[in-house]
């Protein structure tokens, strides 16, 4: 097989594609779903017109990827907006694709890229910012597992925790983002959940439910990001708390602790205060000394400075930053933050700016955005 000529033609035919309409990450996408296949058929022999056999190959694996999306924003709207309490449904079949492409022969890292981008719907951008790398980087590694997984029988399924891991990240992109997948990710948790006794997977479960809990509180009437310490506790769903709240306790009291019931451990202490005040911060710090030793995680590590400038004062948190990259998505943030209670407004209106710039999504970049005018006003005064 002309390895290049397919490197020649592929500029070529994602062009085409282009042209018919099709958005160009997608192009991309199905021109290397059609790489893939022609790695498969050709190695005896070279179509007549390889660039007419890949245009007709990428074509088709756009319009299967079209119509796949089609049917799982399909399966999200018969989902509800707050997912029902109690055991899930039957397993069907999109848990068993969740277990498929986490297939064995992958590494965990790209077994979570392929089923997030083939199974959960996320775009190649979405999956690269979730794991804190350039996007031709997810891109390259998204098609090395494509690549990989071409051919293979896929009668071995891949392990609990790479599949936790996926559904975490589903989670999160619909929590946090641009595309509603948060309700989806629970209701396949549940059927999880229905099928093991696994603590980790008991804890992620808890970890969604109690966060899904505050999300009617988490933006104002006109779509403004409202953080945490000023949102409306009277509109958080105190009946999803209560069920992860009791779901949490079971995982807990079976003593093998891990990453996700830890983070659950830390929601439940931020659900039960009755106000921001009354937060028991201390023993937040505590959980998130836990999940740092189990994870080693630098987002822990922030998050946990974060607690620290809230139960020792902003000059430990500042400390307990100073050790963390700066270039870590969100420490703009959490620095001006920080700055911002100990009385630097300079500081904390240029952090605030900087985060602003680099903010993921449009929402929060506007949060940031009033929160550095907000200081640079005080300043002008």
């Amino acid at each position: 097989m002309d390895e290049a000529l397919l490197r020649t033609l592929t500029p070529t035919v994602i062009g085409i594609l282009v042209r018919r309409g099709v958005d160009f990450a997608a192009a991309e996408d199905a021109v290397q779903d059609a790489l893939v296949e022609a790695v498969r058929v050709w190695p005896d022999e070279v179509p007549r017109d390889p660039k007419g056999w890949l245009v007709a190959v990428a074509w088709r694996k756009f319009l299967d990827a079209a119509r796949a999306d089609t049917s799982r924003r399909r399966r999200e709207v018969l989902v509800d907006a707050e997912p029902p309490p109690g055991p899930g449904e039957a397993v069907d079949d999109t848990l068993q694709l969740y277990f498929l492409c986490a297939h064995p022969s992958l590494t965990p890292a790209s077994a979570v890229a392929l089923t997030l981008r083939a199974v959960g719907g996320l775009t190649t951008r979405q999956i690269a910012r979730a794991y804190l790398v350039p996007e031709a980087t997810m891109a390259q590694r998204i098609s090395r597992a494509k690549r990989t997984v071409s051919g293979v029988r896929f009668g071995q399924p891949g392990d609990l925790a790479t599949v936790l891991r996926v559904l975490y990240l589903v989670f999160n992109e619909g929590y946090s983002g641009d595309v509603d997948l948060a309700a989806e990710a629970i209701r396949l948790t549940r059927q999880l959940a229905a099928m093991t006794r696994d603590e980790e997977v008991a804890g992620l479960l808890a970890l969604m439910l109690l966060h899904h809990a505050r999300r009617p509180a988490r933006t104002g009437p006109d779509g403004a990001l409202v953080p945490l310490a000023e949102q409306n506790r009277g509109r958080w769903d105190t009946r999803l708390i209560a069920e992860g709240v009791d779901v949490l306790q079971a995982a807990l009291a079976r003593d093998r602790l891990g990453e996700f019931q830890a983070q659950a451990a830390i929601a439940a202490l931020h659900a039960d205060a009755p106000t921001a005040e009354e937060t028991d911060w201390v023993q937040i710090v505590e959980w998130y000394d836990e999940l740092v030793r189990l994870t080693d995680s630098p987002v822990a590590r922030l998050n946990r400075a974060v607690a620290i400038g809230e139960a020792d004062g902003p000059r430990a948190g500042l400390a307990a930053l100073a050790g963390l990259d700066p270039a870590l998505p969100r420490y703009a943030a959490v620095a001006a933050y920080l700055h911002e209670r100990d009385g630097d407004l300079v500081t904390a209106a240029r952090g605030y700016a900087e985060a602003a710039r680099s903010a993921p999504y449009l929402a929060e970049r506007d949060h940031l955005t009033r929160q550095a005018a907000r200081l640079n006003a005080r300043l002008r005064g």
